[in-house]
């Protein structure tokens, strides 16, 4: 399709071993989010065999593939390239979308507490700041950091205020806050650090509804003054299935209710999740006779105890635990208990029992995502007194020992394997050369690692486009010591990103105990890709066809 002369056709850049990122820019803000919101649509309609999410962020649109389908990395370039150069042509589907664009009006009580600290620090006074922030149509530019949070671009210049030096441990749920030039509402709760001026009632994200989030990428927001609204309603817990058979007598550090997670919804702020280690969480549904992807209990570093109110039958892998053994199928009779005690090796362990944990699937998992309450028993990690539904077994033969590769502590000083990221050039000789450790401040959000800062805090603190970012992404924030990205990570992010743990290595990643050491070593993307497929077909072996 022919190109107006300010449309170029854009370039797909690698994001680690499993993105691709397509450059969006435009003449203004309007028009640049108008691309963006053209190009994710297209490639969702094109139906590309391989690709498993699309992300639309500031300036760019995120691609996420499955290297174990798409064995033609060239043939994806190009065509991603060409649906993305055919969505920004004169009379294309930009055109559409934008007509398609919704205006959104949310009431607010401006209320918050920081409120008098921003009109102290603008000189103005309070009903000059509700008149300011009132007035705009906001510009829906990006959703990420959590479900429905919308990154809204319109804020006066005489609102813009610095995020606060110390983030709020817990912000509440309809929080409307300031964070430099853009403004939002908080979806639910969570830790922040934007200035809180507000709170508003509306319900940003449910995924009940067709559409979870309230928000679209080019959507426009309009605040509403009003004099009190009521906090947004809790997130509703959808109804269990299957047979209560299990239940917590004690809950252990955290433990979660996850399967191979949710993909497909990285649009809406809805990260992957799912299980850590993905291999340990396979080999334990095998080994119980369960389909690969069956919900199981992940266990971190201290396991649950759980009473059996029926018999079951119980495997664990990965991290290795003293009251249980791993690797092998166990019965368990009416009224038994299960107390692994605290991992010897690892750092987290997988709970298979044979029929699945049966709670209900929310967005297509059954996984459960903390931040936002989502899925999972209760949308929260396990408490005691909870009862665990079971779901009937499949019939599937248990596996005892399979052959496949098993994955608990990765051997000290081994190194992680990193393909480039777009900042690599800045660090990249520190970062081979350098050893971390892991702190106790890592979680399923991301592995926090300290050390020898790789660079300077204002280096790595300038001005960046938050971008979209993947588990296993390496993020340089200000004090200089990588972040490395795991499951429950936000879905787009702003830290300057130094290169990627190739997708075979998040395991071992998953696996990683507070003090261990971590290094690193470059390899090539076809190198990624060898080791992600070679890693597929073991597991292929070891656990053989669904039945």
């Amino acid at each position: 399709m022919a190109q107006d002369e300010d449309d170029t056709v854009p370039v797909p850049i690698v994001v680690g071993d499993c993105g691709m990122a397509l450059p969006v820019r435009g003449a203004s803000d309007e028009d640049t989010t108008a691309r963006v919101r053209a190009v994710a649509a297209a490639i969702e309609q094109a139906a590309i065999a391989g690709v498993t999410d699309v992300v639309p962020s500031l300036e760019r649109v995120t691609v996420v593939y499955d290297p174990c389908v798409v064995d033609d990395l060239d043939a994806l370039h190009d065509r991603l390239g060409l649906v993305a150069g055919n969505a920004v042509g004169p009379g294309s589907r930009r055109d559409a979308t934008t007509s398609r664009a919704t205006t959104h009006h949310l009431p607010v009580a401006y209320d918050g507490p920081d409120l008098d600290e921003v009109c102290r620090f603008h000189g103005i006074h309070r009903d000059r700041l509700v008149t300011l922030h009132t007035g705009p149509d906001y510009l829906v530019q990006a959703i990420g950091f959590l479900p429905g949070f919308g990154y809204l671009s319109g804020l006066p210049a005489a609102l813009a205020t610095p995020r606060r030096a110390t983030p709020r441990p817990r912000i509440a749920a309809g929080s409307v806050g300031i964070g430099g030039s853009h403004t939002g509402v908080y979806p639910c709760a969570s830790p922040g650090g934007w200035n809180l001026i507000g709170r508003s009632s509306a319900v940003l994200f449910d995924p009940s509804r067709a559409r979870p989030s309230l928000v679209a990428v080019g959507d426009r927001v309009r605040f509403l003054a009003v004099d009190h609204v009521e906090p947004p309603p809790p997130p509703l817990v959808s109804p269990r299935g299957g047979i209560e058979g299990i239940t917590v007598v004690s809950p252990g550090l955290f433990t979660t209710v996850q399967d191979l997670g949710r993909p497909g919804h990285r649009s809406a702020g809805v990260p992957l999740s799912g299980a850590v280690d993905p291999l340990s969480l396979q080999r334990a549904n095998r080994l119980v006779g369960n389909p690969a992807d069956a919900a199981c209990l992940e266990i971190t570093l201290l396991a649950p105890e759980l009473r059996c109110e029926r018999a079951v039958t119980v495997a664990l892998a990965g991290a290795a635990f003293p009251g249980l053994p791993g690797d092998c199928a166990i019965d368990v009779p009416p009224g038994g208990t299960l107390a692994p005690g605290h991992a010897v090796a690892g750092c987290r362990g997988y709970l298979a029992v044979a029929g699945g944990i049966d709670v209900a699937r929310v967005l297509g998992s059954r996984s459960t995502f903390v931040p936002a309450r989502l899925g999972g028993l209760t949308g929260l990690s396990l408490a005691a007194g909870d009862r665990l539904p079971i779901g009937s077994a499949t019939g599937l033969a248990p596996r005892v020992m399979p052959d496949g590769p098993a994955v608990a502590a990765p051997p000290e000083g081994r190194a992680l394997r990193i393909v480039r990221g777009a900042e690599f050039d800045r660090v990249g000789d520190r970062l081979l050369a350098a050893a971390h450790r892991v702190t106790s401040r890592s979680d399923r959000m991301g592995v926090r690692l300290d050390g020898e800062p790789l660079g300077r805090p204002d280096a790595a603190a300038g001005s960046q486009v938050s971008v979209g970012v993947l588990p296993g992404t390496v993020q340089l924030p200000p004090d200089g010591r990588p972040i490395i990205l795991l499951a429950d990570a936000q879905t787009i992010g702003g830290y300057p990103v130094i290169a990627h743990v190739i997708t075979a290595d998040l395991p071992l990643v998953a696996q990683l105990r507070p003090g261990d050491r971590v290094r690193w070593r470059e390899v090539s993307l076809a190198e990624a890709h060898a080791a992600l497929r070679g890693q597929a077909a073991a597991v292929g072996r070891s656990v053989g066809a669904d039945a």
